[in-house]
């Protein structure tokens, strides 16, 4: 294939910069996308910048992508040139281990592939959406609907299905009472993700300044965690808590919110160790996590997301921007999700 063109982090301290990468032939089973959206996940910059450990640079990050179909492998009969798609935070793995059979590869026991700083199955590194192409096996594409934009679309592929996966997986619908933490990037597609499924929705964030929002996006309620009070008026409120951020939290006072078998789910960092315990045993509460989903779920997701209208809120950003939108990110100077136009990079 020719060279694409894409936007990479060079080592973990210098400014991204617009290089050169090479992707592999289409395969049989291959799908080639012409990229028209990538949106800035906060895990883009965690990864580039080395805090989860060493990088292999150069490196293009990005696994919010969505695009066109350029061309297909002569095996592949889900996809043809001109479909909408997308691709999330995987690109292969196993099929015959008893997660993926279960359709969760997300937790394959044998290699995941990730989109990005990974190895490949060439063996090449992978290399995600920050560019104008990709090459992605056709188990791991994803259709977009028609009544979703790319460019609002293009979130939901990590943020979108990171929240989807776990309220549905705990039942969530009428008749619920959920609380969402943060009202971020995660945090405001899991307002509108519960809100569409019938739940009644409180968001939970350390001040009210994001109140109107929270409330124009679906909430019922917005309460400020920085207020003790909130949490004495609401103990025992929630069947189930969304925590969508990644800093510590005071466990306790968050369990103290959930009904008697409630969860709490984590999206965001684990929690830190703390005297959580006694709360979990003496009312049967359920302390988890969750890490994206599966394919098959993901396209539920999607579909789901199309009935309802539902997408990101983004700012669209030209490549040469993407610097100025790390640091951006790291100041929560966003409502609610930076989106690469991808046009930008050619």
């Amino acid at each position: 294939m020719p060279p694409v063109n894409a936007f990479a982090a060079v080592s973990a301290t210098a400014p991204l910069q617009p290089i050169i990468i090479e992707r592999r032939e289409v395969g049989p089973r291959d799908v080639l996308i012409d990229i028209k959206y990538t949106g800035i996940c906060h895990s883009d910059i965690h990864e580039v910048r080395g805090d989860w450990g060493p990088c292999p640079y150069p490196l293009a990050p990005g696994h919010e992508i969505t695009g066109v179909v350029a061309a297909v492998g002569a095996e592949v009969t889900r996809f043809a040139a001109g479909d909408r798609v997308g691709v999330g935070c995987l690109v292969g793995s196993c099929g015959k281990c008893d997660a993926c059979l279960r359709g969760q590869e997300q937790y394959c026991s044998v290699k995941a592939i990730w989109t990005y700083g990974d190895t490949d199955v060439d063996g090449t590194v992978t290399q995600g959406g920050y560019a104008t192409q990709i090459v992605v096996t056709d188990r791991f594409v994803l259709h977009v609907p028609d009544a979703l934009p790319l460019d609002t679309a293009a979130p939901l592929l990590c943020a979108g299905i990171t929240t989807y996966a776990p309220l549905r997986r705990w039942g969530v619908g009428p008749g619920k009472k959920v609380a969402v933490v943060g009202l971020g990037g995660l945090g405001h597609i899991a307002v509108k993700i519960a809100h569409a499924l019938g739940a009644e929705v409180t968001v939970l964030s350390q001040t009210l300044s994001k109140k109107e929002a929270g409330l124009a996006l679906g909430a019922v309620d917005y309460r400020a965690t920085g207020d003790p009070a909130t949490f004495q008026e609401l103990a025992g409120a929630f069947d189930l808590i969304l925590s969508t951020v990644s800093a510590p939290l005071p466990m306790d006072s968050y369990l103290s919110m959930l009904t008697v078998g409630g969860v709490m789910v984590n999206v965001g960092a684990a929690p830190e160790e703390s005297g959580m315990h006694l709360r979990l045993l003496n009312r049967q509460r359920i302390l988890t996590g969750s890490l994206i989903g599966g394919i098959a779920e993901t396209q539920q997701m999607l579909d789901f997301c199309g009935e309802h209208g539902i997408g990101a809120e983004v700012e669209v950003i030209a490549a040469e921007q993407i610097n100025e939108a790390y640091e951006r990110v790291l100041a929560s100077d966003v409502r609610y999700r930076f989106v690469i136009d991808v046009a930008t990079l050619a």
